[in-house]
């Protein structure tokens, strides 16, 4: 994406070798401007897009200069355009956006314009990874079989988005069983700097999916979006943003030789949340820096969101450029990506203090205090030692509910339930292990952990150890790479003993796709009442999201995973106890069997090497057999399907006419729902399993469907009616009305207690508009536009949190849902509201940016609120009723 001739800054483009005078870069060392060599390297790749589009009209000169007045304006609430390189998605959020994209050119088409205008003018890269389910596991036909039911139940999605490969330009499919998006993206997708019709600049993305961060550890800006702001941004339009302020993160000192990357993001995570970062970048640097690999940089920066950042950013250096050539780039790709970065001052040595920036704020970490750890039971930031995860578990089973407490009543503490599994009788207490998982990009694709569980397995196996067989084992990695390089070194066999046999290449438990336990482990934690555990070496670990029968969820490394497995239990102290006896009677401790760094490097450096990448990804978009056979349709227009469950034209354009409505009051609205901190959007709008007693699972029995067939929520986003259904449906959804976990609440009127979605239909007949209010971080977790989209449909015309996810509060504003915000020291409770009171929203004819709002209660009490409008672009948005809105408007004007 370029800009026309008329770009201001057309006179620093020059060649970047004399002997190649059509390969161009824009030399941004010629502006001559000392505030360049100040600025974070992060936003140096903001200033490079705005100079190379700027065109006075989507980008101006003004937005130039501001950037590299990032010193003095970064406090300021400065609005700034930036056009990512590229957009990419994964299959859970790309099938709502293929489903737009047609309803939008359907619009266009009633509204006179040209369809095809509805078109990616960047390239897309969409990867099929969230589909496949832990259904079959510990066998060597598990990953075959989950594969052929993972087809079996989405064809009807696979041929929506092959059809939408074909239709739309610019958009790549990568077909299911090829890996995880974000270790596809950062093995074989990214470019690190473009080579585009004569000009180098450097790559960049949003996507579909909060963890896109996770590419920031190769140098390369991205980081995630909601699924209605990507597709503006496929369709051509900036992206707005508040110019960040940017947070120095500086590593230093070195990890003790027992560590993983794992226990380093754990802590980093920690240590962010309590300096606040949300809305913020962490750029890294210092000599510790150099000390990581891309795969230990990956790891840190895939778990931004959890630490509340924007981007988690590790500019390119030469460790970068050797990852590249470990994951088989070409030499010649290698060196223009090096001779471009350093002509345009954006080449790192961490070494080298001279070169760093000047930041907002220096923060530091030194990484020989790093221990080994885990997160949990309900959050990723809440870190525990290993060493104290035994006390703080059972500290958590009598603790008041909450983030750290289960309020389990003393006496019950040893509950134990014994249960016959294969013919044989265990006994399950709290803390046991239920499910153990290798699972997520966030590790699966750094090869020091993944062949640290490896050799950890091989030491288990060799001393006699064994994981019990009821425990859901598996691992599913993020790229056919790890297994090629298991089976080389010699350890796949040994984590296959223990029972860790690859299940499939996708996300997996890490989302919520765990699949079913045994029914007798159910019925015994159902019996007991018990605290079961979930180990994962995943990146999220909320209520209700790996598996509704585990309340207690702990992410940690993968070889802790194996332990834990082994152990089968999380109430153990593993430097005071043996995580087994064997048979032979001795007592093994973990120590016995915990790999070394060196030893594992020493693996890795054989082990791994670019010929496992050019073999894997040479084939990558023809190796699904099923996936080539498939056939699908050819027009430019979409066919419906009225009787289809998973692909339907939603609603959001409806009655859309090329007149801009006028805003309007919000007038006596009910509260929906009163909810607490911390509500996540997988609380929103779940992606896992449907309960077969919910308003979706009814709406699929009608049309026929049985609970086999019902799929997850997050297979059947591309349905606006199985979607609205299943918006507030998580069953450890906390409704204040109810004072109880349940996917319910009050209908007011009637004081009748309901599914979130039948008391939403009840008001909607009525014709009266609907809030929601919420405490804290409203909207933290994944960038799922379904938790702004549901809403819309359930007619939430407003939110009131104390504040919110950044991601969240975006697609709030892209579906036209007002984002209001407690003034400071304001909160529902400081103001007396049950929300049983009746709302109204006072909004002006004249908007502008954050500006305070008035709230009328039918009390007869008025107070006042921020409306978190933070953009003029965001205000526009509004005006239209919503992003896509704008957008067809904008599409059907030539």
């Amino acid at each position: 994406m370029l800009a026309a001739g008329n770009n201001p800054f057309q006179h620093i483009v020059e060649p970047l070798s004399p002997e190649v005078p059509g390969q161009r870069f824009f030399n941004l060392l010629k502006l001559g401007d000392p505030r360049y060599d100040r600025l974070p390297f992060s936003i140096r790749v903001l200033l490079e897009s705005a100079i190379r589009n700027c065109d006075e009209f989507l980008v101006k000169s003004l937005d130039v200069e501001n950037i590299l007045n990032w010193q003095q304006t970064q406090t300021q609430s400065v609005e700034v355009p930036f056009r990512p390189a590229r957009v990419i998605l994964q299959d859970f959020t790309g099938v709502p956006a293929v489903v737009d994209f047609a309803a939008m050119r359907d619009a266009v088409t009633k509204l006179d314009g040209d369809p095809e205008k509805i078109n990616p003018v960047c390239p897309a890269d969409l990867v099929i990874d969230h589909s496949i389910q832990v259904d079959f596991n510990r066998k060597s036909d598990s990953l075959q079989k989950n594969q052929d039911l993972e087809f079996d139940r989405n064809r009807e999605r696979f041929q929506f988005l092959k059809w939408g490969s074909k239709a739309f330009k610019n958009m790549r499919i990568i077909p299911p069983g090829s890996g995880i998006v974000h270790q596809v993206n950062l093995e074989y997708l990214a470019r690190v700097v473009f080579n585009y019709d004569g000009f180098f600049y450097p790559d960049s993305l949003v996507g579909t999916d909060s963890h896109t961060t996770m590419i920031d550890g190769l140098g390369v800006l991205g980081w995630g979006v909601g699924g209605i702001e990507a597709e503006a941004v496929m369709l051509g339009q900036p992206i707005s943003m508040v110019l960040p302020e940017v947070v120095g993160y500086k590593l230093h000192g070195t990890p003790d030789k027992l560590i993983t990357s794992t226990d380093i993001v754990l802590t980093v995570t920690k240590h962010l949340r309590q300096v606040g970062v949300v809305g913020k970048f962490v750029e890294f640097f210092g000599p510790g820096v150099a000390q990581l690999s891309i795969a230990d940089r990956a790891t840190i920066a895939n778990m931004c969101p959890e630490y509340g950042a924007t981007a988690a950013f590790f500019p390119v250096d030469d460790i970068s450029v050797k990852y590249l050539e470990q994951t088989g780039r070409e030499p010649e790709t290698l060196a223009y990506i090096t001779k471009y970065l350093k002509a345009a001052g954006m080449f790192r040595d961490y070494n080298n203090i001279a070169q760093d920036p000047d930041f907002t704020q220096v923060v530091q970490l030194d990484l020989g205090t790093v221990v080994p750890c885990c997160s949990g039971p309900k959050r990723p930031q809440d870190r525990i030692p290993v060493s104290e995860m035994k006390t703080d578990f059972e500290s958590c089973l009598g603790a008041k509910q909450g983030f750290k407490g289960f309020q389990v009543a003393p006496e019950h503490h040893s509950t134990t339930v014994p249960f016959q599994f294969s013919g044989k009788e265990y006994t399950l207490g709290h803390g046991s292990v239920v499910i153990a998982a290798i699972t997520s990009c966030t590790n699966t694709s750094n090869p020091s952990v993944m062949l640290g569980a490896g050799l950890l397995a091989k030491k288990a196996i060799e001393y006699g150890l064994s994981v019990k067989p009821y425990i859901k084992t598996s691992l599913s990695p993020g790229s056919g790479v790890v297994t090629y390089y298991l089976k080389k070194s010699g350890v796949m066999d040994c984590m296959s003993q223990l029972g860790f046999e690859v299940v499939g290449y996708g996300c997996m438990t890490c989302i919520g796709n765990s699949g079913p336990l045994p029914d007798s482990v159910v019925e015994a934690i159902t019996k007991g009442d018990l605290v079961a555990a979930g180990v994962l070496s995943g990146n999220r670990n909320f209520e209700g999201r790996v598996h509704p029968n585990t309340r207690a969820n702990y992410l940690a490394s993968p070889p802790l995973v194996i332990a834990y497995a082994i152990a089968g239990t999380v109430r153990i102290d593993f430097e005071k106890e043996p995580i087994a006896v064997n048979l032979e009677g001795r007592q093994i401790f973990l120590r016995d069997i915990w790999p070394t760094r060196d030893e594992i490097q020493a693996v890795e450096r054989t082990f791994v090497i670019p010929s496992m990448f050019k073999e894997v990804y040479d084939k990558i978009e023809k190796v699904n057999d099923r996936w080539n056979s498939l056939v699908a349709p050819s027009d430019k227009l979409y066919t419906w399907d009225d009787k289809s469950t998973y692909i339907k034209s939603p609603p959001f354009f409806d009655g859309l006419t090329r007149k801009l409505p006028t805003p309007e009051s919000i007038k006596d609205a009910y509260v929906l729902l009163n909810l607490g901190d911390s509500v996540t959007t997988d609380h929103i709008s779940p992606a896992g399993n449907i309960a077969r007693n919910s308003a979706a699972a009814r709406y699929l029995t009608e049309r026929g469907l049985t609970p086999r067939e019902y799929n997850s929520y997050g297979s059947r986003r591309g349905n606006d009616a199985v979607m609205a259904r299943g918006t507030f449906a998580n069953i450890r959804l906390f409704n204040k009305f109810l004072d109880k976990q349940a996917p319910q609440t009050i209908h007011l009127p009637t004081g009748d207690t309901l599914d979130v979605f039948d008391a939403a239909e009840r008001y909607k007949r009525s014709g009266v508009p609907l809030l929601v209010l919420a405490g804290k971080e409203y909207g933290s977790g994944s960038s799922r536009d379904w938790a702004a989209k549901g809403p819309f449909l359930l007619g939430i015309k407003a939110v009131l949190a104390e504040s919110y996810e950044r991601i969240h509060r975006s697609n709030l504003v892209g579906m036209g849902v007002i984002p209001l915000e407690y003034l400071p020291g304001d909160t529902a409770a400081s103001l007396g509201l049950s929300g049983r009171e009746r709302y109204s929203i006072i909004i002006p004819q004249q908007l502008t940016p954050r500006m305070t709002v008035d709230v009328e209660l039918d009390t007869g009490m008025t107070f006042k609120v921020r409306m978190r409008f933070d953009t003029d672009v965001e205000l526009t948005y509004f005006h239209h009723g919503g992003i896509l809105n704008y957008m067809i408007r904008k599409m059907s004007q030539y």
